[in-house]
């Protein structure tokens, strides 16, 4: 399942662009709100500001729109990350680089993050493997950074693990936040799991 294999009745592909666009703008709001099995196709046409007739010229069943929209968050957070990962000149700091703005970028998306760990579950077994494997695809990014910028002998099981618990810590500051942002400012929770991190790698 991609993108251009949800089928719409009209041809004109920018204005297709341009009113899932307006969709996935709608949808992210209600889905935050309310999850995406309380929200009617309705609520999002009306969020989108267009009419329900209108919508389904564009879309075939709501979960066409959960996955758009759960696409078009792996897209953000994906251009979002994917500038930091510079290979060409390989060293520590680069890795802690891309780490700090990774960690950065999940607090700007801290709602959408959300509803990724909410809603990936609600899409059919083809849509959501194709949306899951752009994380692990961003997984392997970060994975080729360490090995790349990390001590030489660190081993490529060992990169992939650090790689997903990376990850899996800069979601927890979304997942997690009624607990940590109680605790910790978001430069103090950066500074803790960089640490942690490099500490790892250098024993």
């Amino acid at each position: 399942m991609t993108q251009d294999k949800i089928v719409s009745n009209v041809k004109d592909q920018e204005l297709v662009k341009k009113r899932r666009d307006q969709m996935i703008k709608g949808a992210i709001s209600l889905f935050k709100e309310k999850g995406f099995h309380k929200t009617t196709t309705r609520e999002i046409a009306k969020a989108s500001g267009f009419s329900i007739g209108t919508l389904y010229e564009y879309i075939r069943t709501k979960e066409d729109i959960l996955f758009l929209t759960v696409d078009a968050i792996y897209e953000k957070v994906r251009e979002g990350i994917e500038p930091f990962f510079n290979l060409e000149h390989p060293s520590e700091d680069n890795l802690i680089h891309v780490i700090k703005s990774y960690f950065h970028l999940v607090d700007d998306l801290q709602e959408e993050i959300l509803i990724l760990y909410q809603e990936v579950k609600s899409l059919k077994k083809e849509t959501r493997e194709y949306v899951l494997q752009k994380e692990r695809d961003m997984v392997y990014l970060l994975e080729k950074v360490i090995l790349n910028c990390g001590p030489k002998q660190l081993s490529e099981e060992d990169a992939a693990l650090l790689a997903n618990n990376i990850f899996v810590q800069g979601h927890m500051w979304a997942f997690r936040r009624w607990i940590l942002q109680k605790q910790f400012t978001l430069e103090e929770y950066i500074e803790k799991q960089v640490g942690f991190f490099l500490k790892i790698i250098r024993d």
